[in-house]
């Protein structure tokens, strides 16, 4: 058994994966992040991060912070003994800006390498934009829009369409930049973002297409703005804030003189605290020059992007959010094959005359379907509680936040009750995210799930031969005479639940 098994545990898929590390050695933090492997949906296995400020002086003296180097050679040294001691042997590690650009970067890698134990690629700004570009693949379905990833020393952006990136630029607009270039006055910082800013001649691209905000400044703001408005949800990625609204919250975080006491901002990190008004400031500056459609902040960058460039062609094209609720569902669930069975069996329902369904509704349904018994091993009072707020705040990708609740309520009405209206205050609040057809939808699918059940006992196998049909104004289900013995109270309290959602009359007929 190796280590990762021993500290995950051996029902996983640990052993059947090669874990990858991942050290980023950016301008403001260092980190490390082992993946399970290199999966359509990777998993993180573990995840640190040291602020070290590494381009905190690259504007005024072109060299790195001594004190700096000093925290960053001591982060990779302990990376170094983590990833032994988990038995990493896969470890890529790159540094992007403020190494690139420092007169004494080539010794600082030099040093760091020997601290690491292996080789450090120094990234070019074409490359850092091209694995930005990579990580949103990896994090969302069918990108199209401008990306931007805020590191310490550089702001990259990238025109996505199609799956690839159609043009990107490297600006000198990071953070810590900023507060070195104009002495930590924001005031002076606008023409330098500005100019930076109208040296792009595709900027104008961005109009009335979603912009995708990578980093950790931005995703700080992100958190901030949740606690403002009481967001019920605490989950950065996919988290979307129309255009002005975020051009509002940038221009208040940028104006306020003092931002102890706003919610949230005291369990920043102090390094980060410091950058958050100039990646503010950046970001709002930015958003009137593109005019996207709206802000979608993300979890997946430059490190997901590492983990996307070595994917194979078959591998790229999978989905990412059945990915991850097929892989996870073998994990937590009785049997995977039967959660399959479920997204086949449910089809049905949604053909004429039932509910129209769009290809993206029908892409969730699966995901809820595949995800709908990993609450079986809890206690039955709290099934429903515990599976929503683990749906509610797991590390999906390739979803909305709407989606999100929805497969959460879905799976939250599979245990408590498809018709049952009193929830919990998560619950109650979650339904504000989406909208009452969702929410029906959601019903819906929780009463077949529930139906379901009733005659597979979670076992593959029997609902192939159970099917669900219209019959004008009849919802049928078909049962034969091999699991005649199926039908009881219980099957038929459930299957008219499911009926009446549907609006139908409920007829069960035997075949032979």
């Amino acid at each position: 058994m190796t280590s990762l098994e021993r500290l995950f545990g051996e029902q996983n898929r640990v052993h059947e994966l090669e874990p990858i590390g991942v050290i980023d050695i950016g301008s403001n933090s260092v980190r490390l992040v082992v993946y399970e492997g290199a999966v359509r949906a990777p998993t993180p296995l573990f995840n640190e991060k040291v602020l070290c400020g590494l381009g905190k002086s690259i504007a005024s003296t072109g060299r790195l912070g001594t004190d700096a180097v000093d925290r960053a050679l001591a982060a990779l040294s302990r990376f170094r003994t983590i990833t032994r001691i988990l038995e990493v042997k896969n470890v890529r590690a790159f540094a992007t800006a403020a190494v690139r650009e420092a007169q004494d970067g080539a010794d600082f890698i030099s040093r760091a390498e020997k601290a690491l134990g292996l080789r450090i690629e120094i990234l070019s700004g074409e490359r850092e934009a091209r694995l930005v570009s990579q990580g949103i693949m990896m994090g969302f379905v069918d990108p199209d829009g401008i990306a931007g990833d805020l590191g310490g020393g550089s702001l990259e952006l990238i025109d996505i369409s199609a799956d690839r990136a159609k043009q990107a630029v490297t600006l000198p607009v990071g953070g810590l930049r900023l507060i070195d270039a104009t002495g930590n006055k924001i005031e002076k910082a606008q023409p330098l973002i500005d100019d930076a800013l109208a040296s792009v001649p595709w900027i104008g691209q961005g109009a009335g297409r979603p912009f995708f905000a990578v980093g950790g400044s931005w995703r700080a703001i992100a958190k901030l703005h949740m606690e403002q408005t009481n967001y019920p949800l605490h989950v950065t990625h996919g988290y979307a804030i129309p255009t002005m609204v975020a051009i509002a919250f940038c221009e208040f975080l940028r104006k306020t003189k003092k931002l102890t006491g706003l919610s949230g901002y005291d369990e920043l990190a102090k390094a980060r605290r410091e950058v958050l008004p100039f990646g503010a400031f950046v970001l709002e500056r930015l958003l009137r020059a593109l005019n996207p459609s709206e802000v979608v902040f993300s979890v997946f960058g430059v490190r997901e992007g590492l983990i996307y460039s070595l994917l194979p062609a078959h591998e790229r094209r999978k989905d990412p959010l059945l990915s991850f609720c097929a892989e996870y569902a073998s994990l937590r669930s009785r049997s995977v094959d039967h959660a399959w069975e479920l997204c086949k069996w449910t089809d049905a329902l949604f053909e004429p005359p039932g509910p129209k369904e769009t290809p993206e509704e029908r892409r969730l349904r699966y995901a809820a379907c595949l995800i709908s018994d990993i609450g079986w091993r809890e206690h039955p009072d709290y099934r429903g509680e515990q599976s929503l707020n683990l749906l509610a705040h797991s590390g999906l990708s390739g979803i909305d936040h709407p989606g999100r609740v929805f497969m959460a309520l879905a799976i939250f009405y599979r245990h408590a009750g498809a018709s049952q209206e009193h929830a919990d205050d998560l619950s109650s609040r979650l339904k504000l995210l989406i909208s009452k057809r969702a929410q029906k939808r959601a019903r819906i699918i929780a009463a077949a799930i529930r139906t379901a059940h009733m005659l597979s006992v979670g076992v593959p196998g029997v609902i192939d031969e159970t099917p669900l049909s219209y019959d004008g104004d009849k919802l049928v289900l078909t049962i034969p005479k091999a699991y005649a013995g199926l039908d009881g109270e219980r099957l038929r309290r459930r299957f008219d639940t499911l009926a009446q959602l549907l609006e139908k009359t409920p007829e069960i007929r035997f075949g032979r």
